[in-house]
């Protein structure tokens, strides 16, 4: 491992990573994307004093597609703003009606749709990550790497972890001393979805979606991520 580079060993029985060149069906990347990474990473542990940097992905075990059919809502919840008004009861809320008709909603638009997806099934990898405090924090980054370790150690997390998906649950632990040796596969993936967020700033609510890519490399089972102000990845025109 790297200087700083903290580890956790994931694994499920499904994990969906959406391509997002194809809007209709999901169809899942061979292997987990750095966002859903940083995803899993968070889920463990955030502070808003600091972000996650996937370094490395290891896929641990063969990689395997099975074909679903899913439920999905057409509707979208609405803005922030608008959930906050229904929390404050300010507001009368609206609810997303699955099993709606037209004559009840008054649209072909809502209601649910059944989709195929193409997904993984029992997926195992090994995550690499840094801690990346912002700027005039780095004297409590290693405060903030010995809460991780406490936590992953102990199974801690902020919200369940999941592989792309809410319903596709993810577990994880912290990997300690002698670890398993990822396949052995080369593949050449293509343009991967790095991330959906700006990463070389802090967020907030009104920021919109900055999508970035990357070419992923599979070599002897391992990804190598690049930094996010590396020239390998991609970004917006203006962006970071």
């Amino acid at each position: 491992m790297e200087p700083n580079e903290l580890s956790l060993t994931v694994w499920g029985d499904l994990a969906v990573f959406t391509q997002p060149a194809l809007k209709v069906e999901r169809f899942s990347y061979p292997v987990i994307t750095p966002s859903a990474a940083r995803g899993i990473f968070e889920a463990v542990y955030w502070k808003p004093e600091f972000r996650w940097q996937v370094t490395r992905i290891e896929v641990l075990r063969e990689i395997r597609y099975i074909a679903l059919r899913r439920n999905e809502v057409k509707d979208k919840a609405p803005g922030i703003d608008t959930i906050v008004q229904w929390m404050a009861g300010k507001a009368e809320p609206m609810p997303l009606l699955a099993d709606a008709t037209k004559d009840e909603v008054g649209s072909d638009t809502k209601g649910r749709t059944q989709r195929q997806t193409m997904a993984l099934k029992d997926v195992r990898y090994r995550l690499y990550a840094k801690i990346l405090p912002w700027e005039g924090l780095l004297g409590r980054l290693p405060a903030m790497r010995s809460q991780f370790i406490r936590r992953a150690r102990a199974g801690q997390c902020v919200m369940q972890p999941c592989f792309g998906c809410r319903e596709f649950p993810a577990y994880f632990e912290f990997t300690d001393g002698e670890a398993e040796p990822p396949i052995e596969v080369d593949l050449d993936v293509g343009w991967m979805l790095y991330d959906v967020f700006d990463l070389s700033r802090r967020g907030s609510s009104a920021d919109r979606a900055s999508i970035s890519l990357f070419p992923a490399v599979l070599k002897s089972g391992v990804l190598q991520v690049p930094s996010y102000d590396s020239a390998a990845v991609h970004k917006p025109q203006g962006g970071a």
